[in-house]
């Protein structure tokens, strides 16, 4: 079991994410809300956090007039403070009963999250393999450094960049990442390429430990899951979003979330072959409580 989205939690308590740093402007202003909403994820069933890191980034920080010693330090936080609401839980005899010692899992998003401008649900971003190397592998880096379990790269809209973060990890022995894409419609990720390519073409880095989709709808996952699991033999994943639309320009969402019918859909990712499963944009606690309540049944 994955957690869910953090963002929406953090806007559920209270904070303004309107910012191009989003969740990771409360690693500066509010980060126990974050350590909060991990705690929360884990009681509700969460094997795996995912960390306040998506939109952190050296760069992104940097234009915050945030220099990089200091940069470094609040990704290190990101890591530290899933750390703690993992080692808070796993603390209490009651909560190990019949759970796995949760994970965490570094968020690494792509480069179209650092411009925020809605580039990871188009790709397309004009930059060479070497390039997007150089841009993640500071930040890679320093979340490695700081204790985090595996990476979770996600959103991430084309096969190119998606080699880059797999060639990277060669680079950090013992590391392992997964590798999540955005998805445009029930075959393509969302700069066009067919997904199933897309994990054929991870399938012999040995240091990526699991491949599938996030932040994309519900309704998508099914055919994507059902295509890729012919072309990789690594696990695969789905935390899609609530099936709520984004709108990039206006940077809001439209419609409406229901937690029942999500945790019914991830049988659905399940029967379709995906083995680590969680939520995205617009899903909470609920969500993963729901789902991590049929999990367990069903392996009782």
């Amino acid at each position: 079991m994955l957690d869910g989205a953090l963002a929406t939690e953090l806007e559920n308590r209270g904070c303004d994410l309107r910012d191009p740093l989003w969740s990771a402007r409360i690693l500066i202003e509010r980060p126990e809300l974050i350590r909060a909403v991990h705690a929360d994820y884990f009681a509700a069933g969460a094997d795996v956090a995912i960390t306040a890191s998506y939109q952190a980034s050296f760069e992104g920080f940097a234009r915050r007039g945030i220099g990089a010693e200091e940069a470094n330090a609040l990704l290190r936080r990101s890591v530290e403070l899933a750390a703690a609401a993992r080692d808070a839980f796993w603390a209490e005899p009651r909560n190990r009963v019949g759970r796995r010692r949760p994970l965490v899992a570094a968020s690494v998003g792509p480069y179209g999250a650092m411009l925020a401008d809605g580039s990871e649900y188009r790709g397309h971003y004009g930059l060479a393999r070497p390039a997007l190397m150089d841009f993640h592998r500071p930040r890679m880096g320093a979340l490695l450094a700081a204790g985090a379990d595996l990476l979770a790269c996600e959103t991430i809209p084309c096969l190119d960049e998606a080699l880059a973060l797999a060639q990277l990890l060669a680079e950090f022995p013992g590391a392992e990442a997964w590798i999540a894409f955005s998805c445009r419609d029930d075959a393509h990720v969302c700069q066009g390429e067919r997904f199933d390519d897309c994990l054929r073409a991870l399938d012999g880095f040995g240091q990526v430990a699991a491949v599938g989709l996030n932040c994309t709808a519900p309704a998508h996952v099914v055919p994507l899951l059902t295509a890729g699991r012919a072309a990789t033999a690594k696990p695969l994943l789905a935390y899609p979003n609530s099936g709520e639309r984004y709108d990039p320009g206006g940077k809001c969402w439209h419609g409406a979330a229901d937690a029942r019918q999500f945790a019914a859909a991830a049988r659905g990712w399940y029967a379709a072959g995906a083995r680590l499963i969680g939520g995205c944009c617009r899903t909470g606690p609920a969500e993963i409580a729901a789902i991590a309540a049929w999990a367990r049944a069903a392996a009782a």
